[in-house]
């Protein structure tokens, strides 16, 4: 039976990322995954420059485009509003390269991948023992970085008290002209489905289109029929090759607590995707730093570890959360509302969320009262 220090269950950006920082540690580290890498994961791969930063090894290897402006599209009424940066807003990736590129680096520090290991089930303790299908694996610390779904959550005994939304994307390969016409802007098409958006992202020989329901509605809304009029939106009449996948993203996080019986959640298990915009991988990456440092800065005592942990979600990602999620119902919901304030304000608000993406600012603390006084300061 193989042991270890730390168990980290999925190879996403918040397990490859924990394990790097637990590498440096001198910390007994395992990645579990249930698949062979490098292996297609379904996400847009638009990797925004605050996640960026946060990488601690050049990653250009792996990067297909890199956009240093970025197009959003309203209404009719309303104009496309372009915002640009000398450095690079999003930065194109496959996960697949992405996700291995991490793993690797992880593993040339003496962490140890477990590939073709599905968990089962596991016996919780002092020790954890993670039965897997290809045997037991013990563990002291967990990790659950195993996605949207999470198995380990449910096996640890959380309940689902996330907000969870779909999405639809298709890898799309287009004739010569259509993809040199699209390939030199990343965008978004808000309104392109109700209550969301739609996005198009160039890679380095395909497009990777999709739509999103950003907040939670009971409205039945048929996401093929939204992506198919997003598809005559860009001009786009003719497909050589398209591969479609349906998936969720949490936009909430969960509600109860992020630690149990020596479990640690962090990126999508946790729900810590951001509310406006759905973009989840640079807290992903970020929350997986912090469970790893949480568990060194401890010395590997449990307490302390769920403690720590716990802290700096407080005191980082989860303050963010809440106020995206606010601004994300006003700014989905209340239509109205929102393109009276885009007609007078919109290149400033588009300016704010790029300083966002760019790890630049944080969301304001007293936006209600904002929001309240532009809307004043528009109508009269």
């Amino acid at each position: 039976m193989k042991s270890f220090d730390v168990a980290i269950i999925g190879s996403g950006p918040s397990g490859a990322s924990a394990a790097f920082e637990l590498s440096k540690s001198g910390i007994s580290t395992v990645i579990i995954e249930k698949e062979t890498l490098p292996r297609y994961k379904t996400c847009g791969g638009g990797l925004v420059f605050r996640g960026l930063k946060m990488m601690p090894f050049d990653i250009s290897s792996v990067v297909e485009k890199e956009f240093y402006a970025i197009d959003t599209y309203f209404s009719k009424k309303h104009p496309c509003i372009t915002t640009r940066r000398k450095e690079p807003i999003v930065s194109m990736v496959m996960r697949d390269a992405f996700d291995n590129l991490i793993v690797e680096k992880a593993r040339n520090n003496g962490v140890t991948l477990l590939q073709n290991h599905k968990v089962v089930d596991i016996t919780f303790g002092e020790t954890q023992t993670i039965h897997t299908t290809e045997g037991d694996v013990t563990a002291k610390f967990i990790i659950a970085a195993d996605g949207a779904l999470s198995p380990i959550a449910k096996i640890a005994g959380w309940k689902e008290t996330r907000t969870i939304i779909p999405a639809l994307e298709y890898e799309v390969e287009v004739p010569a002209a259509d993809f040199e016409r699209l390939s030199n802007d990343a965008r978004f098409d808000i309104d392109a489905i109700p209550y969301g958006y739609g996005w198009c992202f160039p890679k380095k020989n395909h497009l990777s289109i999709g739509v999103a329901v950003v907040i939670k509605t009971n409205k039945k809304i048929n996401l093929k029929e939204y992506y198919a009029a997003y598809l005559k939106r860009l001009g786009i009449t003719e497909i050589l090759k398209e591969e479609g996948h349906g998936f969720v993203i949490p936009v909430a996080p969960r509600t109860d607590f992020f630690v149990q019986k020596n479990v640690f959640l962090t990126g999508d298990s946790a729900g810590l995707a951001d509310p406006l915009v759905a973009e989840g991988i640079s807290n992903s990456i970020l929350s997986g730093i912090q469970a790893a440092e949480a568990i060194i800065e401890s010395q590997l005592d449990p307490e302390k570890a769920a403690v720590l942990y716990t802290e700096k979600l407080k005191t980082g990602i989860l303050p963010e959360i809440e106020k995206a999620k606010v601004l994300s119902y006003h700014f989905y919901s209340k239509k109205s509302f929102r393109n009276i304030i885009l007609m007078k304000y919109g290149q400033y608000a588009a300016e704010a969320l790029t300083d966002l993406f760019m790890g630049e600012r944080t969301y304001p603390k007293d936006y209600l009262k904002s929001i309240t006084k532009k809307i004043k300061d528009a109508i009269f």
